[in-house]
């Protein structure tokens, strides 16, 4: 709530008056705060997801915003000291971004006393954010024949440039903003095709589907050469969530999987560039875990899911040889849903479980971006004491409550995946938890929530191959959009396969700050 005007109304009715809206104020922003707070910290079966919840405190933001247009326009003393307020807040606008300076002269420019001209002395500056809306523009490709008029047959002419889609409408530019509209920022198609439409450009989204899938295809190179260099890394992070793939056999939806590989060294300044690649299979057991990881012989950091251990089973005859690594993260959550669940009632088991895995999730975050040898000797002086002590503190605790309890579940699960949980301790490359690749998943979760359903299964594999591309592209800070547009141009034009590597994300020189020149001609 904004701070009360310096001088509230001295007339009875004007003072009722204000007093009521700010009564009525308060009690908007009330109900909007209750809702924020049952949204985040109610019960499972009541809470929102985050997207629907950063929907909820737009909301409180927005009606913060209408009231304190109403009361500017009330009273200009207030509206003035928000004006200075604003201006000292806002902070400064990116260099990059071109300026377009208007400059605002008096309508005269003599003096109003003796009619002679007057020169600048100073001036005043301030400066906002624009925008040019989407402009859609036509390249004309002209070819002129040349001939010679003395010599009879001789015709020259330049040859036609390679396209992405021979005979097509759309630039390699045009063919990138429309993948990037739909992996980056996840607009589906038929929203796209609409968007055209108001700019009286007809295009069914059949036609944009085929852009995007004939691109991905000229664009899967690139993933093998992503999810090669990825399966050469030393530790990598693994994960699957469900995606509905429509059925045309059946007329309904089934449930396929996405699989994630993610690799994220930063926060021990590891000398691999982050990168993630994802891949459809029709299900989520080892079978696939197997084909995707590929003879993989590092550290397999994951979940407790029983696909992972039947992969690394030595019994098996094409079992990895990587190592699992547990994530802190499931088994914290274990403890979370338990006191939740119990409230109002105590959990003192769970309480203090999550305050003991506070303590190492402490440790951890003083270590954070120390080398990998500087993390390891930390860990072992501060975390394994801790880690130690709870392990005896579980064992002792699990004696004393009921087998088939929530509580002595979440113990026993600690207790079975110890070895893989304290893995961590060992060796300083290795995260506490798998949220880089949970935070990796987050995208398709929300491309799926947009599309509903992948229209089949070779669409949910080109959709892997773009989204692999384009989140590897935002771990590196590189433009999607604009890396997009380069490397189709490059291809179509038979860029070598020897330096596909020259290609990848990281080696793009489209960061998210950077200028296109070729926007501008």
């Amino acid at each position: 709530m904004s701070d009360l005007p310096d001088e509230l109304p001295s007339d009875p009715a004007e003072l009722r008056v204000f007093a009521a809206a700010l009564l009525d104020r308060c009690a908007r922003l009330e109900r909007l705060l209750k809702l924020a707070k049952g949204a985040q910290f109610g019960r499972s079966s009541e809470k929102l997801d985050a997207d629907q919840l950063q929907l909820v405190l737009e909301d409180i933001d927005q009606a913060v915003a209408a009231l304190e247009a109403t009361e500017d326009r009330a009273n200009p003393r207030v509206c003035e000291k928000r004006a200075a307020a604003r201006r000292a807040n806002r902070g400064q606008l990116p260099e990059h971004l071109p300026r377009i300076v208007e400059i605002l002269m008096p309508a005269e420019t003599s003096c109003p006393c003796c009619n002679g001209d007057l020169f600048e002395i100073g001036h005043d500056e301030s400066q906002r954010l624009d925008v040019v809306p989407a402009q859609y523009r036509v390249i004309v490709t002209r070819r002129p024949k040349l001939a010679c008029r003395a010599c009879h047959g001789v015709v020259l002419q330049q040859a036609a440039p390679e396209r992405l889609i021979r005979g097509g409408l759309p630039t390699e530019r045009l063919v990138a903003h429309v993948i990037d509209a739909k992996y980056h920022w996840h607009l589906p198609l038929y929203r796209q095709a609409q968007m055209l439409a108001t700019h009286g450009i007809a295009l069914d989204r059949s036609t944009l589907a085929f852009w995007v899938g004939y691109a991905a295809q000229e664009l899967k190179p690139l993933w093998h050469r992503l999810r090669q260099l990825l399966l050469a890394s030393s530790k990598l992070c693994v994960d699957e969530t469900p995606a509905p793939v429509l059925d045309p056999g059946r007329g309904r939806t089934k449930t396929g999987y996405f699989w994630a590989l993610s690799r994220d060294d930063r926060p021990w300044a590891g000398p691999d560039p982050p990168g993630v690649v994802y891949a459809y299979a029709p299900g989520r057991g080892a079978v696939h875990g197997l084909r995707l990881l590929e003879d993989y012989r590092g550290i397999i950091h994951c979940d407790g899911y029983q696909a992972y251990k039947t992969m690394t089973r030595e019994t098996r005859a094409d079992a990895l040889s990587g190592t699992l690594a547990f994530c802190w993260s499931h088994l914290r959550r274990q403890f979370v849903k338990i006191e939740r669940e119990a409230s109002p009632a105590p959990a003192p088991v769970a309480r203090e479980a999550l305050e003991r895995i506070a303590q190492l999730y402490a440790v951890e975050k003083a270590l954070r971006g120390r080398s990998d040898a500087e993390r390891c000797a930390g860990r072992q002086a501060h975390a394994r004491p801790l880690a130690t002590a709870l392990k005896q503190w579980f064992e002792a605790k699990l004696d004393h409550l009921a087998p088939k309890s929530d509580t002595a579940k979440a113990l026993r699960y600690a207790l079975r995946h110890w070895s893989g949980l304290t893995l961590y301790l060992d060796d300083g490359r290795i995260e506490m938890d798998t949220n880089a690749v949970e935070r990796a998943m987050r995208p398709i979760k929300l491309n799926a929530k947009n599309s509903l359903f992948a229209g089949c299964d070779e669409g949910a594999e080109n959709w892997a191959v773009l989204a692999s591309l384009i989140e590897t592209c935002k771990l590196n800070g590189v433009s999607a959009e604009h890396w997009l547009a380069d490397v189709l141009a490059k291809l179509v034009n038979g860029w070598p396969a020897a330096r596909l590597d020259e290609l990848l994300p990281w080696a793009s020189i489209y960061t998210m700050l950077a200028h296109d020149p070729r926007l501008a001609a």
